[in-house]
């Protein structure tokens, strides 16, 4: 049973792709920091789960009465379909605070780690060490079963809040890491992701709580 219910633990996180933070920084500067006017950056050459990701989030800060506005509306198509130089970059922050943002949220992968994963049994002392026999028993598996080993993946994501009304060495107000495990529809994988970092905001106070 207990076998059954941790394999049944397996499933369910892999298949809901659940986005865990691993870390978190805010800078001590920004204590009560409050955004105003938010540009919200997805950075990937997906642009169905760019669209969906700066949409979602845009409507949960919404809903903590924060104005934010989807990057896709507001950058031309030529900025980010070719690599810009940072002067080229310079210049679009200083027509985005002209136009009232004053934060920007960027969200980007960092890394992709492939895995391993086998469906052998779990380890129990009161037969694994004791008796070859059984053990063999239980791992031959190996040789026999299609998909005993199974590869799925982990993406590393990062996101950051920035102020973009200071200097450049202090703009930083809020970094944290998210690892999503296999993910498999955009959907259900976004929608998970956005509540992390929505958490993640609220609890380092630089955005309240629902309305």
């Amino acid at each position: 049973m207990k076998v059954y219910i941790h394999l049944l633990l397996i499933v369910l996180f892999t298949s809901c792709s659940t986005a865990r933070v691993t870390d978190s920084w805010v800078n001590e500067d920004y204590v009560n920091y409050q955004p105003k006017k938010v540009l919200i950056i997805g950075l990937t050459d997906n642009l169905n789960g760019r669209i969906l990701f700066e949409e979602q989030l845009k409507n949960e800060l919404a809903k903590r009465s924060i104005h934010a506005i989807e990057s896709y509306t507001v950058f031309e198509p030529q900025f980010t379909s070719s690599k810009q130089s940072e002067n080229d970059i310079e210049k679009e922050i200083k027509r985005l605070s002209s136009e009232g943002f004053d934060t920007v949220l960027i969200s980007a992968v960092k890394g992709i780690d492939e895995k391993v994963s086998y469906s052998g049994d779990n380890f129990r002392t009161y037969y694994y060490w004791r008796r070859f026999g059984r053990y063999y028993y239980l791992a031959q598996d190996v040789y026999y079963l299609e998909g005993y080993y199974s590869k799925y993946k982990i993406y590393h994501i990062e996101a950051s809040l920035y102020n973009l009304k200071e200097n450049k060495d202090k703009s930083l107000v809020w970094v944290a890491s998210y690892d999503i495990v296999d993910p498999k529809q955009v959907n259900s994988t976004v929608t998970n992701y956005v509540t992390a970092i929505i958490k993640s905001l609220e609890e380092k106070q630089l955005i309240n709580e629902k309305n």
